[in-house]
This record gives C-alpha cells, structure tokens and sequence, in this order.
C-alpha cells in the first residue's frame, strides 16, 4: 500500500524534540491539531502512566480539553505524540497494540539513537499494524 508523506511545519518539528529534549527521563506525549491535513497546533499533555520513562499514557481530563479546543478551533487530529527516552524511534508492542486512530499520525521521537535525535512517523493500517510514512519538513518562508 502507497502511504503518502506527511507535511509537519519545521517550527511544529522543533517544539517537539525541543520539548523531548527537556524531559530526558520520561515519555512525553500529546496531540497535534491539524487542518485539512495540514499540522497547526501541538497540544502538550501531561503522561500519567506508572512507569512514564518507558510507556506513555495522556491525561484523560487534559486529552478531553485538548479535543474540545481542537473542535473550537475547527482542527481535526492529525497526529498523536510520544517520546522514547532510551529507545529507538519504531513502534514498540505496546504502542502498536494501543494504535486505536486510522486517521491520525503516530510520531515517536527518540533520545538516544546514534547520538542524535530521530522522529519517525507511522499510520495504523487495516492489518492492525503501524506503517512508517515519509516526513516532509517543508522550510520556513
């Protein structure tokens, strides 16, 4: 199947391994807000899971707020965020097993591959498994 790339603003990729940078010991996660498959807006939340350095878990209350300012400002979800501080940036089992959204792209930034910082996309298919998409970071004008 031809997965097609997916378009995240420069500033957006930033923000991302900026803040991934700053919580080197835990996942961090979140939601992007997007319109017309464009990415807009990156929703910070806050990983409520009982081991937050190797699993990922978004607030509930903070997830809710989140997808009620997405529709206020008429954005759609277009991709869900997490962190692996001491892993590779590929789905592990059990982000595969949780992918529950067809629609949306899966980002994982990793910490410590090579020495440098990776984020890597990935969409869920009909054979229940997490395909890697082509990043397109287009420069800023």
């Amino acid at each position: 199947m031809n997965r097609p790339p997916a378009e995240i603003p420069r500033a957006l990729v930033n923000e991302l391994l900026h803040h991934a940078q700053a919580s080197p010991d835990v996942e961090i996660c979140g939601l992007i807000g997007g319109r017309a498959g464009v990415a807009l807006t990156c929703y910070h939340a806050r990983n409520t899971a009982a081991t937050p350095a190797s699993r990922f878990c978004l607030d509930a209350k903070e997830q809710i707020n989140i997808m009620r300012t997405m529709r206020e400002r008429n954005e759609d979800l277009f991709a869900i965020f997490h962190s692996h501080p001491r892993g590779p940036a590929t789905p592990s089992r059990l982000d595969v097993e949780l992918a529950a959204y067809p629609d949306a792209l899966y980002l994982i930034i990793a910490l410590h591959t090579r020495g440098v910082l990776e984020m890597r996309g990935f969409r869920l298919a009909s054979d229940k498994q997490l395909h890697e998409v082509e990043l397109l970071l287009p420069s800023e004008s």
